[in-house]
């Protein structure tokens, strides 16, 4: 596959949307660029990769192993919707043989970034670029963008690792055949991690199967496993929570009673703790059922600091809180014991 050309991020959302690339989103942004770069025929070393995010990184990783040299820019904890690129991001950008981003205004702040990166001749490709537009989500009131976070579905997640599989053997051919076996390894792990939380998801009672959450990051996991999503921010955490959006999510969580509301590891639990304290004074507990990873993953090192681990985490911790059963430490045992 040929690699596209730059759009241009300043462009209305719809005006290039889904042009054999990605999209523009919240006004920046780019699908995929470096139209000029070619295939390395003798390369020496590792191929240098660059990811935005580590839910990205982990999938190159998987794919690539020992290939590629791997850098992520950020760590736990890191919101990627605020996050502005440093001067050494940019150099580190530079050093890279190909960078990989989400795209859909995940790392709005970055659109000037990736332009730059992108002029200088720089391969630089969304990796939501291969998604169909009806597999995206498009949430009511943002004027067309669609929600980054696919992620939160490994259906998707799982197209979203076949371009990273193209975009690594189209400049390292020599790898091909190694990236295609790294790619269906990991799909079959996907496949096993859906599995399970198809199944997790469906024992939770049906009255009780709302996922309250500081921002609106679940959308695809509450599509693909049929469960309501309520954040109480928009898609993006820059917006603000408004004192009437707490309060009805909170006479919501009275009327259906539901037992837990969750906090996120790379945003503030500042509204969440309002929520349980508005339930409260109407007569109804609610307990934080636990922290969720959002837009990043866990502690490097960790198994919840892989994709299948965050995916596992989340799904085992949300299934339990709300009334459902799933093993204390996951699918695969794995997850950290809870104190």
């Amino acid at each position: 596959m040929p690699c596209p050309s730059v759009p241009d991020p300043r462009l209305g959302r719809r005006a290039l949307a889904r042009r054999a690339v990605g999209l523009l989103a919240a006004g920046g942004g780019l699908a995929a660029a470096g139209a000029s770069a070619q295939p390395s025929r003798q390369r020496r070393g590792p191929l240098g990769v660059l990811t935005t995010t580590a839910m990205i990184g982990d999938v190159a990783r998987e794919i690539g192993g020992e290939r590629i040299r791997l850098e992520v820019l950020m760590g736990p904890g890191v919101d990627p919707h605020l996050y502005r690129a440093t001067r050494e991001d940019m150099a580190r950008m530079l050093r890279a043989d190909l960078v990989f981003y989400n795209g859909l205004g995940l790392e709005g702040k970055m659109a000037d970034a990736f332009v730059r990166i992108a002029r200088s001749g720089k391969p630089v490709y969304a990796v939501t670029e291969l998604l169909p537009e009806d597999q995206l989500l498009e949430p009511e009131g943002l004027g067309g963008a669609y929600d980054p976070h696919v992620w939160m579905d490994p259906r998707a997640w799982s197209r979203a690792a076949e371009l990273i599989a193209d975009r690594l053997a189209h400049h390292d051919p020599a790898g091909a055949a190694d990236y295609r076996r790294g790619l269906a390894a990991l799909q079959e792990r996907m496949r096993t991690l859906d599995a399970y939380a198809e199944r997790a998801v469906a024992t939770i009672p049906e009255a009780q199967r709302v996922l309250v959450t500081a921002h609106d990051a679940f959308g695809y996991f509450g599509r693909r496993y049929g469960i309501e999503v309520l954040g109480i921010q928009g898609l993006s955490t820059e917006s603000e929570a408004g004192v009437r959006r707490i309060q009805e999510l909170v006479a919501l969580l009275v009327e259906r009673r539901v037992p837990a509301v969750f906090v996120e590891t790379s945003v503030s639990d500042r509204n969440v703790r309002a929520l349980v304290e508005g339930a409260a004074a109407r007569g109804h507990r609610v307990v934080v059922g636990g922290e969720l990873f959002s837009d990043a993953m866990g502690e490097p090192g960790t198994y919840e600091g892989t994709y299948i681990g965050m995916i596992d985490h989340n799904v085992t911790t949300i299934v339990r809180a709300l009334g459902g059963e799933a093993p204390e430490r996951g699918f695969q045992g794995r997850l950290r014991a809870r104190s």
